[in-house]
């Protein structure tokens, strides 16, 4: 029987995930760079499934309950991983036959499940692989709640999945609406309206630069000053125009430079004629 209960905080283990690249658990809950720019510290709720195998029918049922769950999950700001004892190479044949995005973890040496008492230690099948558990956890990885799953009817459900979510971001930094609602905000996270009569503060200098990086999922990137080499943060929105603009690496920009709480930041970004 695991030691873990409500309250406690779980251990930030690290493991080798289908991919053999090693991920810890904290590196899943940390808050984005945009939340850190807008001054958020509260980072993202995360599942943690930990399941005996694909030879399990139980896990079969609750793995193609969770691929129903997981573009929910994507847009909800929420995030799951799952644990089991079998090589990577033998989990990523699972995963990818579920349709599943989300990492699965290595625990060939048994260690995380030995020192969270999850070790099966029955007779037949299911010896000597992980029990199968579900934790649900606070961005700062305080359990919230947890289900044991030696029965199938123990394995939460997806509403009842739904239900801890919500429970935890109601209570994190940046669930209210009014706290996006303010200017500081608004300096980063540049409202689509600011940008219907034209350049955004005639007030502030330009500058020219490259840009860095650009990350099409997150829609934030960096810009590299053309004088000093500072790297200055930039969200998509300071892009003029509507819907989702985005940049390619490489580009030459000018834009304005806003100096906010949490550093520079890039806005009014326009392509510069080659």
């Amino acid at each position: 029987m695991t030691h873990l209960t409500v309250g406690d905080a779980f251990p930030d283990i690290q493991l080798p995930n289908h991919n053999q690249r090693f991920r810890q658990v904290s590196g899943y809950t940390a808050p984005p760079e945009i939340g850190r720019r807008l001054g958020f510290k509260d980072g993202y709720p995360l599942i943690v499934i930990f399941y005996r195998g694909y030879f399990c029918p139980r896990d079969q049922q609750q793995f193609r309950m969770l691929v129903d769950f997981q573009d929910e999950l994507n847009v909800n700001y929420c995030r799951m991983l799952s644990v089991a004892v079998q090589p990577s190479d033998v989990q990523a044949a699972f995963r990818a036959g579920l349709g599943a995005n989300w990492d699965f973890l290595a625990d060939v040496n048994r260690e995380v499940v030995n020192q969270l008492g999850l070790l099966d230690r029955t007779e037949g099948e299911y010896a000597d692989v992980a029990r199968p558990y579900t934790f649900v956890l606070r961005p700062d990885l305080t359990i919230h709640s947890a289900y044991d799953g030696w029965y199938f009817v123990g394995r939460p459900t997806l509403e009842e999945l739904r239900h801890d979510l919500r429970e935890i971001m109601r209570g994190l930094s940046y669930y209210p609406y009014d706290v996006w609602d303010i200017d500081d905000v608004k300096q980063i996270r540049i409202p689509q309206t600011a940008w219907r009569d034209g350049i955004y503060d005639e007030n502030l200098a330009t500058e020219t630069g490259i840009v860095h990086t650009f990350d099409i999922q997150s829609g934030n990137g960096m810009i590299q000053h053309n004088v000093t080499g500072d790297l200055i943060f930039f969200n998509f929105t300071s892009i003029p125009g509507e819907g989702y603009r985005t940049v390619r690496a490489g580009l030459q920009v000018r834009f304005e430079i806003v100096e906010t709480a949490t550093g520079l930041v890039a806005r009014n970004i326009l392509k510069l004629d080659n």
